[in-house]
């Protein structure tokens, strides 16, 4: 059963923030909150959704700055994965450096690990483990959708040159976790518009197949 979804650009660095739902049960997970918490917590009420996940791709600041707000106003449980938890240690020095003021991390983090299966009502969302962007990168995939973060762009990649990045590791994540679910299959990511694997496997200009041949 295809989940309900809405997107969410926020902040000053255009962050997608995503809210999906069983369509039977109105339970709700929200992904990435990095800015505008009372957007994402108006959507919710508005849409008359219960949130039980509170899901972080990844541990940087622009993504996990306002799940705790959210959290607070409508609960829900915080799953992140573990190799992301260093990069909590330094968390509003990685704001600072962006000129963003301090946050508070959401409470009593759960672990992420490749191929768990989230249960949210009648609906799924398995877990892909896509290390690159950070140690800890995440995809959520459900049915023709994967939430992918910061590793995957329409016509771009995430940043390798930050604490934790790795660009063989990113590189792997595309061609052997991302590529292999499907050239239908939908893609959303962390910033910017949808794509599609298809699009991105043969235009992607850094893990594409024209980047293949370089």
């Amino acid at each position: 059963m295809p989940l309900l979804a809405r997107t969410l650009s926020l902040g000053p660095m255009d962050n997608n923030t995503y809210v999906v739902a069983c369509p039977e049960t109105r339970e709700a997970a929200v992904i990435d909150v990095g800015f505008e918490p009372e957007a994402v917590i108006a959507a919710v009420r508005e849409a008359g959704l219960s949130v039980t996940l509170l899901l972080n791709t990844h541990a940087h600041f622009d993504h996990i700055a306002g799940m705790r707000e959210v959290q607070q106003a409508l609960g829900g449980t915080y799953w992140l994965h573990p190799d992301d938890a260093a990069m909590l240690d330094a968390f509003n020095a990685q704001g600072t450096m962006f000129g963003f003021p301090p946050a508070e991390l959401p409470d009593d983090p759960h672990d992420l690990s490749d191929g768990q299966v989230l249960r949210l009502g009648a609906c799924e969302l398995r877990v892909l483990h896509t290390p690159g962007h950070s140690p800890g990168h995440v995809a959520f995939v459900s049915g023709p959708d994967v939430w992918s973060g910061d590793v995957l762009f329409a016509g771009s990649i995430g940043r390798t040159d930050l604490v934790g990045g790795s660009w063989p590791d990113l590189e792997r994540s595309v061609r052997e976790r991302l590529f292999p679910l499907g050239d239908a299959m939908r893609v959303h990511p962390g910033h910017g518009p949808a794509t599609t694997i298809g699009h991105e496997r043969l235009t992607n200009p850094f893990v594409g197949e024209e980047a293949w041949r370089t």
